[in-house]
């Protein structure tokens, strides 16, 4: 594996093409900004597996963000024992509810017609590639525990010697290689986020996660509507 096209060149790409692409389709194609949901065909399943994955992905990126921010905090949380553990226990468990949503979405978008219908094989690659990092995330926190602190100690300098425009691959090198294939999994879907229906996540902050429930009624008579005339 070559370190420096991966780790070093690889993350200036997918962000590269990340942005001009996303901004472009927003100039010339801003109506395409739509999760394109199939909510209408099929609520039931749809809960079980939108609800689970998004609050599972957020509680996720929201981790990660944390410990790239403020690793020295994170740090100092991590010294005690009990909260170390707290703290990977509460970040599997949200992985493990992300990969259970992600699980009942692929399943109810393969066996229900109208959903399958409707579902592109653009959406069974943008799957796959968050099945890979899911479970490679799962992994990970299974087999090289306590990552909230090897994460800031490691992946956090790496990660701003990337904004800093000098990227220091010493940091990621001697890593295992199943979080090697986490982080290039990473930004090979930051290259093809633009391409996909993910975009819709950067102008429609999921409100739907906390808003009430919304409610549909027929404003018709169904005695007047059957009638043949």
């Amino acid at each position: 594996m070559n370190d420096t096209l991966l780790f070093a060149i690889l993350p200036y790409v997918s962000l590269t093409v990340f942005f001009l692409v996303t901004i472009r389709r927003y100039r010339m194609r801003s109506f395409s900004y739509s999760s394109l949901s199939s909510q209408f065909l099929e609520n039931e399943q749809h809960f079980w597996g939108s609800v689970p994955f998004h609050y599972g992905i957020l509680a996720v990126l929201a981790g990660h963000v944390g410990a790239f921010f403020f690793p020295k905090a994170l740090l100092g949380w991590n010294a005690a024992p009990l909260r170390l553990v707290f703290l990977e226990v509460t970040g599997l468990a949200f992985a493990i509810l992300t990969l259970v949503g992600l699980a009942n979405i692929a399943i109810r978008r393969w066996t229900n017609p109208k959903a399958r219908r409707v579902t592109t094989p653009g959406d069974w690659f943008i799957y796959g590639g968050l099945f890979v990092q899911v479970m490679t995330g799962i992994g990970i926190a299974v087999v090289y525990g306590w990552g909230s602190s090897w994460f800031s100690t490691s992946m956090t300098p790496w990660l701003w010697s990337l904004l800093k425009l000098s990227p220091d691959v010493s940091f990621i090198a001697p890593m295992p290689m199943l979080i090697k294939l986490h982080v290039v999994n990473a930004f090979l879907l930051i290259l093809v986020f633009p391409f996909t229906r993910l975009v819709h996540i950067l102008v429609v902050p999921n409100p739907y996660l906390w808003r009430k429930t919304q409610v549909v009624v027929w404003n018709w008579d169904r005695k007047q509507i059957r009638k043949p005339n």
